[in-house]
């Protein structure tokens, strides 16, 4: 099985991985220039703590007073400088401190070739000697010693200088750069672990929207947070989101219509069968009932449940008429009609019963609206639907509010009305079902009004719903194209 490593957990590792490296090559550059600057130290270190000795031994070295010699180096010699010692001419050894004299592995001749000049530089070298039990590192410098005036060397001096404080002292800056790098470790696995973080969190957005996806939810954008290539990665994806949704709700309007088409052709067959079965049939029996009413001899109980027997036939004639009103396609017959004047003249029709319940009307047009090219019968028979169902939901004294204006809607200007009440409301279960056919909740109503509303509305390309309203009371937005538009 092949292990899985998140793109975090790989991102981290090499962002610290290369922190270290470039952390490393830093602190290994700082020591070695360290080092060498400390090594440089020592060297001219010797080489002055040889020449003072060369200098303050010159006049006994050419008396010669070998006693004097002796006793200036036994009282330099020490744990800093471990031997010192003066060569004759021959480069035989002539004065050396007593470490010298006890061991012979130390004084190793002189490394003073003859015929040295003046301009020659010093004999340096670093070495190790045993001393004491443990290993000591020392410089050893050896310089020439010249007479006045002489280009040939006399004799020359010796020493070897301890290198174990300036190694102490490397030591010491190892260890503050091993704490540097040991902080500059710890940052740099937070750094990584913060970069990779901004890098992959996107990348976790993205997938956990492409599984949303796969699951059928297009609702939730990816927010963008970042302007580089993972918000344009995310850009994008939000689009290729939008789209999809998009399609998705072209093809759940393309399903609507055609289970509505589907409905239709049934309800078709249907009112064709009861146009044909019941209402000649019916037609027959009101007419007989009309004939039986006008007889004088009947009492006027009987002719009251007559009266009833005909307004049920009147029910039913309705019923039909709007059911096949509903389930017939007829043609429009489309012209310029100012949206105000469709309205006013749907508002005629129902002014009696708005009087009598005292519902007051408050209008609102706005000016400049372009007009509609509409079939202004089908057009009135949808606003005075919406107006009728909203006096029927008023108690007296409501009120009804129609506001019209025009709105941008895709690139394109559509009319917009709105009509709204205070009344009781339509209850949030209902409000998915309120356009379907026979879906009602009057008890006198056939549930065929809104459907064919929106059935008209939908043969005009425009859209109605059911729209929200503060406090109580239903509001309805009716979209229409405006000519222009068409």
């Amino acid at each position: 099985m092949k292990l899985k490593i998140s793109i975090y957990t790989r991102l981290v590792f090499w962002i610290t991985l290369l922190v270290c490296l470039l952390f490393g090559a830093v602190l290994f550059v700082i020591q070695s220039r360290e080092a060498a600057i400390l090594s440089d130290e020592a060297e001219a270190r010797a080489v002055l703590l040889a020449e003072s000795m060369r200098d303050a031994n010159f006049q006994s070295l050419f008396r010669p007073d070998q006693n004097a010699i002796q006793q200036y180096v036994d009282g330099h010699a020490g744990d800093d400088m471990p031997y010192i010692i003066f060569y004759d001419r021959a480069g035989q050894r002539y004065v050396a401190n007593q470490l010298v004299r006890a061991r012979g592995d130390i004084d190793q001749g002189s490394r003073v070739p003859d015929g040295t000049t003046r301009d020659d530089p010093p004999f340096s070298e670093e070495m190790q000697i045993q001393l004491q039990g443990r290993r000591v590192r020392v410089r050893e410098v050896e310089i020439p010693i010249f007479p006045q005036n002489d280009p040939e060397k006399w004799a020359s001096v010796k020493i070897g200088m301890s290198l174990e404080p300036m190694y102490a002292k490397l030591r010491e800056i190892q260890k503050v750069l091993l704490l540097i790098g040991a902080g500059g470790f710890v940052l740099g696995i937070l750094g990584a672990a913060i970069l990779a973080r901004r890098i992959t969190q996107p990348l976790h957005r993205l997938v956990d929207g492409t599984v949303r996806i796969a699951k059928g939810d297009f609702s939730q954008a990816i927010v963008l947070t970042s302007g580089d290539e993972v918000g344009d990665l995310a850009r994008s994806f939000n689009e290729m989101t939008a789209q999809l949704l998009h399609a998705r709700e072209k093809m759940e309007d393309a399903n609507r219509m055609l289970v509505q088409h589907e409905k239709l052709a049934s309800i078709g067959r249907m009112a064709a069968t009861i146009a044909h079965e019941i209402r000649n049939p019916l037609t027959s029996v009101k007419l007989n009932i009309q004939k039986v009413a006008e007889e004088e001899s009947f009492a006027e109980t009987v002719k009251a449940h007559l009266g009833l027997s005909l307004e049920g036939i009147d029910q039913i004639e309705r019923f039909i008429k709007e059911l096949l009103n509903f389930t017939r396609v007829q043609e429009l017959s489309l012209e310029r009609w100012p949206i105000e004047q469709v309205v006013e003249e749907s508002l005629k029709v129902v002014k009696d019963i708005l009087v009598q319940k005292r519902i007051v009307v408050e209008k609102s047009y706005a000016e400049g609206l372009p007009p509609i090219l509409a079939d202004g019968d089908k057009m009135r028979q949808v606003f005075l639907n919406v107006i009728r169902n909203a006096q029927e939901a008023l108690e007296v004294g409501g009120k009804i509010s129609i506001a019209c204006d025009a709105v941008e809607d895709g690139g394109r200007t559509r009319v917009r009305v709105r009509i709204a009440d205070n009344g009781p409301g339509i209850p949030e279960k209902d409000r998915p079902n309120i356009f379907e056919p026979f879906y009602t909740t009057k008890p006198s109503g056939f549930g065929l009004g809104l459907a064919n509303a929106r059935k008209i509305v939908e043969q005009h390309n425009g859209t109605i719903s059911v729209g929200t309203k503060r406090g109580r009371g239903s509001a309805f937005v009716i979209l229409i194209p405006a000519e222009e538009a068409s």
